[in-house]
């Protein structure tokens, strides 16, 4: 792709913004002292699904052609990624299937069913993600939306970082 990725991510940020909360930017005056210095928060834990994955997800699935998203989206992830991926499908209205390693925290499992989506249980290794996600995919027709190396969830991340630049 010979797109700027800022520039994409300028794009991603004209769609994500129409689902995804503007989380505030706060600031500490006593971790300021500690660290001689001025940080600024992005307070992410604030955004749908309590976590940032929720604008990378949101952008995937919404930049899906008409056909692709018909056929729902597919993903492997223990936690943030897949209830992001779950509540983005569901406000698209199609289908999404995670797969999840069996030792994921319930209180992520409960969360990603409460988003409707379809929970494939997995060993928790690398590999059994990836293989029965490949099954699922393969049985579905659903695209694959990985956690971290697709370019859409990149640029859909990176507009927390756009705000953050503009609000501080």
């Amino acid at each position: 792709m010979n797109i700027p990725v800022f520039a994409d991510v300028k794009s991603a940020h004209q769609l994500v913004r129409q689902y995804a909360h503007r989380t505030p930017v706060l600031t500490s005056s006593s971790i300021n002292k500690i660290v001689g210095g001025e940080l600024f928060f992005k307070c992410e834990n604030l955004q749908k699904v309590g976590a940032f994955k929720f604008r990378g997800a949101c952008n995937a699935v919404f930049s899906l052609p008409g056909e692709d998203a018909r056929k729902g989206v597919a993903t492997h992830s223990s936690g943030n990624h897949a209830a992001a991926l779950a509540l983005a499908a569901r406000m698209c209205g199609i289908a999404a299937h995670i797969v999840m390693p069996e030792n994921s925290p319930e209180i992520k499992k409960k969360a990603v069913a409460g988003y409707g989506a379809s929970i494939t249980f997995c060993e928790p290794t690398l590999q059994a993600r990836e293989s029965t996600l490949a099954r699922i995919v393969a049985e579905t027709g659903a695209t694959e939306i990985h956690p971290y190396n697709n370019f859409h969830v990149i640029a859909g991340q990176g507009t927390a970082a756009k705000e953050l630049l503009e609000d501080a």
